[in-house]
């Protein structure tokens, strides 16, 4: 086919999927001109799937009605389309299904996705669902940031007091408390420092879908993970894959484009062998610590960062020594429906704590209660972040240095019991850079997974299998969180529209099912992306195509709601960071090898958690429910955690109450690494609260 007729027949079938009617049609809202850069930009995928395909769809109307696809009546196209659609069309060098499926799902990304991409154009099918851009009125957008002062690498010095590596939720508290403290620190960050105007608003690349790249790093070149593979091989993944369990890594961590979720751990979920027993197959394993120990931090950690919610609204999960500093977000639409139907089921259920300014604090303005919360930054800077909270405050003490778009790569140590220096490799415009910086203290705040991973690559001949693992328990025990829940669909319109959207929950679930060890939060979840609405959240039974298709996403966006939550991870050791005896960086360090999958606990937990969601939704009112469904694969994600567990005995653990890596005096971990389990919530409070603890331990050892 020449040109003119590829761009014809593109053209015509993308018109078929989304017809015109009162609004504009595929082509018509640039989504051709969105496939037409998507080929440019991905030209393998087009000419084995794409191009065959249309081919044999053209081959297919000529034979059948001597007419080329375009110049057919719609209701031909459309059976034509239904043929391939259901893999019932015969010869192609493809399967047409596979071709359909692919296609219908670029279209949708062009027409369904961010104007700039040129396939929505003026937004008109956000505008057509009901889909609100941008902040309320009132709010400054973008908001200012604090302009974070950074180092070379060649303006380091030679030796610092502590060094910090990662400026994420663990390592920026840290950094702030010995800052503070009078200590000269130096926080080194793999990612850079990205302002709010270069992350971007692409609903296609973000951490919430991350189909063709993410808004933070790392690079998709240079950064792969393997997955081990039975027989002992390993399979190359990429940053923007599920499998690859990305968290940001940028200054600020997961906390720049986190949805802010910030409760406390349950006080069992400290105790969890000794209330449940150890399940065969698992790690599971009681703290060295309890709620009562940490409970000085959370609150600390609330007020310190800023926490806005309703102390009063979750009886039972452990005493509080005072308020939120900061009231709740008021209820949306959505979440009044759902309390009302919590309280015909009996359920108690109240206000989610979120790590965003709900009045102005600090200088800055309150939620602009937009609908691109979680997986983006925030417009009016009012989600708290370690960028523009803890970091700041180590900035401003005058005693800490940042270097951004750095990697530790080694941690030089004594006898395997004193860590001397830290060694971070840069590059600039092609050229490697290496120093060996001294330090009093290192603090290893990476992430479960990156944090292992620099442990294990730090072998030395007094450990020769890596720091702290001479009892080989570095990198197992890695853990997330399964997620489960419901979509329920309406007759009424249930969303608002208003941002962030999580804003009730309830813990009917948790620590009180007979055979369930241990359970969850049950919660709304964030205002759906358009896109997110089209992959996720259409009935299984729904048309997902055709003027019937583009009616669902019309008449089911604002009235669909969805309910999920973690449930309580059962933790086993075969869950595990290794690293690849393959596959390395492009700094040649080896890079994090992942194996493992979720125990049969987690997911009969999941079963119940769903159950529950369903139940939710149906007293609320909703005319359909269906549930999503875990999978059985390795769970870590962006609420990674267990790595390095902290525990009394060196032979299950190893890190110590304190934080400390066992036998060492000055070798620290500050991140979800130490969890030795992750609660049936967001894990990001407790890995600030630890922080904030360890780094007290940390000056009182100096």
């Amino acid at each position: 086919m020449s040109q003119v007729h590829v761009d014809s027949l593109l053209k015509a079938v993308a018109d078929r999927m989304i017809p015109g009617d009162d609004w504009q049609s595929a082509s018509e809202a640039g989504a051709v001109t969105y496939l037409e850069r998507y080929a440019a930009q991905d030209a393998g995928d087009w000419a084995m799937v794409i191009e065959p395909g249309l081919r044999f769809l053209q081959k297919e109307a000529m034979t059948r009605y001597g007419k080329p696809f375009a110049d057919l009546p719609s209701q031909e196209q459309d059976e034509l389309l239904q043929e391939a659609e259901s893999d019932a069309m015969r010869d192609w060098p493809v399967s047409s299904k596979l071709f359909f499926n692919t296609l219908l799902n670029l279209v949708a990304d062009g027409y369904y996705g961010s104007p700039e991409a040129e396939g929505n154009r003026e937004g008109q099918s956000w505008k057509m669902i009901g889909f609100r851009q941008g902040t309320v009125t009132g709010t400054a957008v973008p908001a200012p940031e604090v302009d974070l002062p950074q180092r070379s690498i060649e303006q380091l010095r030679d030796r610092y007091d502590a060094v910090v590596i990662g400026a994420g939720a663990g390592g920026s508290v840290a950094a702030a408390v010995l800052a503070e403290a009078g200590m000269q620190v130096l926080v080194v960050e793999r990612g850079s420092w990205l302002k709010y105007d270069q992350i971007g608003r692409d609903h296609l690349r973000n951490h919430r879908i991350s189909k063709y790249g993410h808004n933070t790093g790392p690079d998709l070149v240079g950064n792969p993970r393997t997955i081990a593979i039975a027989g002992g091989g390993e399979r190359i993944t990429s940053p923007i894959d599920g499998e690859y369990h990305n968290n940001a890594m940028t200054v600020g961590g997961g906390t720049r484009v986190y949805g802010a979720q910030a409760w406390r751990f349950h006080k069992d979920d400290f105790r969890m062998a000794s209330r449940y027993g150890v399940p065969e197959g698992s790690s599971l394993a009681d703290w060295p610590i309890a709620y009562e120990d940490l409970e000085p931090y959370y609150q600390r950690a609330e007020w310190e960062v800023g926490v806005s919610g309703d102390g009063h609204a979750h009886p039972g999960r452990g005493v509080r020594q005072s308020e939120y500093p900061m009231p709740a977000i008021p209820l949306t639409l959505e979440a009044k429906r759902l309390a009302s139907a919590a309280e015909k089921l009996g359920w108690h259920a109240g206000a989610v704590p979120l790590l965003i300014n709900s009045v102005e604090r600090d200088g800055r303005q309150a939620c602009g209660r937009c609908g691109e919360c979680v997986g983006f930054a925030c417009p009016t800077n009012s989600k708290n972040g370690g960028q523009n909270t803890m970091l700041v405050k180590a900035l401003a003490t005058g005693n800490c240095d940042l270097i951004c778009d750095t990697y530790v790569e080694y941690i030089d140590t004594e006898g395997g019991k004193h860590a001397t220096a830290v060694r971070p490799v840069q590059q600039i415009n092609g050229v490697t850079h290496r120093r060996q910086i001294r330090a009093g203290h290192v603090v290893v705040a990476a992430g479960a997974i990156e944090s292992a991973r620099l442990l294990l690559n730090s072998a030395s001949e007094s450990e020769p299998d890596g720091i702290g693992n001479r009892n080989g328990q570095v990198g197992r025990n890695l853990q997330g969180h399964v997620y489960t829940g419901a979509y329920g669909l309406f007759d009424e319109v249930v969303q608002d529209g208003l941002g962030p959207g999580v804003s009730i929950a309830t813990f009917s679930a948790e620590h009180s099912n007979s055979g369930i060890i241990g359970g969850g939060l049950l919660a709304n979840e964030f205002t759906r992306l358009p896109l997110i609405h089209w992959y996720r959240a259409l009935s299984p039974n729904a048309t997902r195509w055709g003027i019937k298709g583009k009616e669902t996403m019309r008449d089911t966006y604002l009235r669909t709601s969805q309910i999920q939550g973690p449930i309580q991870e059962i933790p086993n050791a075969e869950s595990r960071v290794l690293l690849s005896k393959t596959v390395k960086d492009h700094f040649g360090s080896p890079v994090a090898s992942l194996s493992g999958s979720v125990h049969p606990e987690s997911l009969r937990s999941a079963a119940m958690l769903g159950d529950q969601a369903e139940k939710w939704l149906w007293t609320a009112g909703a005319r359909e429910v269906w549930q999503t469904k875990p999978g059985g694969g390795l769970s870590a994600g962006q609420h990674q955690a267990g790595t390095l567990r902290m525990g009394n005995d060196p032979a299950t653990s190893v890190t110590d109450p304190e934080g400390r890596v066992h036998g060492y005096d000055n070798l620290w971990v500050s991140d979800g690494s130490v969890h030795v389990t992750n609660g049936g919530v967001n894990p990001v409070l407790t890995i600030m609260a630890l922080a904030f603890r360890t780094a007290d331990n940390l000056v009182k050892r100096s």
